[in-house]
């Protein structure tokens, strides 16, 4: 018989709205080996669930990854009590809020202050199931770079040279980590339209030890004046700048990715409802590299399997997730 769970979440803006997320278990569980779930907010356009069951397909799995459009952490802490729950991709609002309950953390999880995978495993001695968090979005900005730019080109295209994060979220903050300890930044230009978003980031990270790379780039006439960047990373939504705030980051970025001598390769984040933005096209026409923000999302996505499978990613079936990914963007693009 089937268990229907529902949950509630009332949050006020300028009125009250409640939002219902009910979520049918039961006899779907029971038709599978293992189950794992996308946890958080706004989920219907994720390609996570896509991404994974090509995984599991290719491997020849019964598992599934099911939508858990939730902020209640009470109902998930119980849910993922299961026996088959072998993990979950964990998403915005809760990358942050998860971290208190769980047993164990990665490097990259704990430095980078957010989760977004949760993988189990059992307690060698007690035997007890221990329920451990991984930021995998750092891995994904670092093989959008390693996977994408040839590895004899690396040190002339971004190594031991500025890098830039355009953005002041969690995102931004994966960046800074991957250029930091994985891509050789000599520093990392900071560019948001929010001041107090930049000075949070930079509070995190140097509390965290890697924060002594960070400069924030406020003004067109500083960025003038720096050494160009051979990493970009776009962390920020493909809409049109309108404020002035918006107006000034987005002359800063013209300047980077057009006036300055060098040009390296950009990874833009943003991939939906398109990936191909107008930062992205200001950067190719410049002669800058586009790095599509699709590629970030396969290769972490890829590297939670890698923490749910037990398999290395040559395992896995990275070309057919490739193949999955870039036949629903040409469905998107066709709605359009």
């Amino acid at each position: 018989m089937a268990t229907t769970i529902t949950t509630t979440t009332t949050s006020t803006s300028t009125a009250s709205n409640t939002v219902a997320a009910t979520v049918t278990l039961g006899s779907r569980i029971d038709s599978l080996d293992k189950h794992g779930f996308l946890f958080g907010k706004k989920l219907a356009a994720s390609m996570s669930p896509l991404l994974h069951s090509v995984v599991y397909k290719g491997l020849g799995l019964n598992w599934e990854q099911m939508r858990l459009d939730s902020d209640d952490m009470d109902l998930f802490l119980s849910m993922i009590r299961h026996p088959k729950f072998y993990g979950a991709s964990v998403t915005m609002p809760n990358k942050v809020a998860i971290i208190p309950h769980l047993d164990e953390l990665t490097e990259e999880c704990r430095d980078v202050g957010a989760c977004n995978t949760l993988f189990v495993k059992q307690d060698p001695v007690s035997g007890r199931r221990l329920y451990c968090g991984a930021n995998t979005d750092v891995i994904g900005v670092r093989e959008s770079f390693m996977q994408n730019v040839p590895a004899a080109d690396a040190a002339t295209v971004y190594e031991n040279r500025p890098a830039l994060v355009l953005g002041g979220g969690g995102a931004a903050r994966s960046a800074v980590y991957a250029l930091s300890k994985w891509l050789k930044a000599t520093k990392i230009y900071l560019v948001n339209r929010d001041p107090a978003e930049v000075e949070a980031v930079i509070t995190e990270c140097t509390a965290r030890g890697y924060g002594d790379k960070l400069l924030h780039v406020e003004t067109v006439e500083q960025a003038e004046s720096l050494e160009g960047p051979g990493a970009i990373v776009a962390c920020i939504p493909d809409f049109a700048p309108v404020t002035e705030a918006e107006k000034t980051v987005r002359k800063i970025m013209e300047v980077m990715l057009s006036q300055k001598e060098h040009k390296g390769a950009m990874l833009e984040m943003c991939y939906n409802p398109s990936p191909f933005t107008a930062l992205g096209d200001i950067a190719e026409k410049a002669g800058w590299q586009v790095i599509l923000g699709t590629e970030a999302m396969i290769w972490q996505g890829i590297e939670q399997d890698k923490y749910w499978t037990g398999l290395e990613a040559s395992q896995l079936p990275v070309a057919d997730v490739k193949e999955a990914i870039a036949a629903r963007l040409e469905e998107l693009a066709a709605q359009k």
